[in-house]
């Protein structure tokens, strides 16, 4: 069981202090994921991973605007441990099987932002933040991503997405019953309560980005009641 946390770049504060701060509080990996992504601001990210994993010696994730395997490479050579892929995967998915073929399954993360629509399994990829639907069907894309040769699936709610009502449990069980990779649950934590059911509904991981931010919940805590329902942490 991993606990996952997500620091936003723009409005929580300096991330490479956030970074510092959760990795003493105890947060196995850390996801950073660039929500502005352009070419003016890649710099900035690269810098920000450089920093933070000369601090941090716990897992990395990065994302957000990666589109070659140039950037995949460049990200790596900065500190990053995984990187995630979402919608350039979208447009061309041999990207993700080039992808693994060249730095390994390991480390490459398939973003999946979902929402409910009319599809096979009731949800759909998204992209733009979860304001563009695709018409992919979003639990057949997690399969695809997984025969492409992602080392795992990191699964975003953009139904469930700032509600603090908890996780998508049916996003995650319909996901859990077609991957065996790791599959890394988001969108939604809002209490201590809302961890244990995502990790029963078949989550690997749970992540969780403003309610640690902004101070409202505490990484012991959750921890202390993942234990208390019997997950096996760290």
């Amino acid at each position: 069981m991993k606990g996952v946390n997500f620091a936003d770049l723009r409005d929580a504060g300096d991330p490479v202090e956030l970074a510092r701060v959760y990795d003493a509080e105890g947060a196995d990996e850390l996801t950073f994921l660039d929500v502005t992504a352009s070419s003016g601001n890649r710099e900035t990210t690269y810098d920000v991973v450089r920093r933070t994993a000369e601090q941090v010696f716990i897992p990395l994730t990065v994302g957000g605007g990666v589109r070659t395997c140039d950037d995949v490479d460049r990200l790596l050579r900065a500190g990053a441990d995984k990187v995630s892929i979402n919608t350039a995967a979208i447009a061309r998915p041999e990207f993700l099987h080039e992808a693994s073929r060249r730095f390994g399954a390991q480390c490459i993360v398939l973003s999946v932002d979902a929402r409910r629509a009319e599809t096979p399994s009731g949800f759909e990829v998204t992209t733009h933040g979860g304001r563009k639907g695709t018409g992919i069907d979003a639990v057949e894309w997690a399969a695809r991503g997984e025969e492409l040769g992602v080392g795992e699936i990191l699964l975003n709610s953009m139904d469930a997405d700032g509600t603090k009502n908890g996780f998508d449990l049916e996003l995650i069980e319909l996901t859990r019953k077609v991957v065996r990779v790791p599959v890394i649950a988001s969108g939604g934590a809002g209490a201590v309560e809302h961890f244990l059911p995502a990790v029963k509904a078949g989550a690997d991981a749970v992540l969780a980005a403003s309610v640690f931010h902004f101070g409202q919940l505490k990484i012991g805590d959750v921890k202390a009641a993942l234990r208390a329902g019997g997950v096996e942490i760290r």
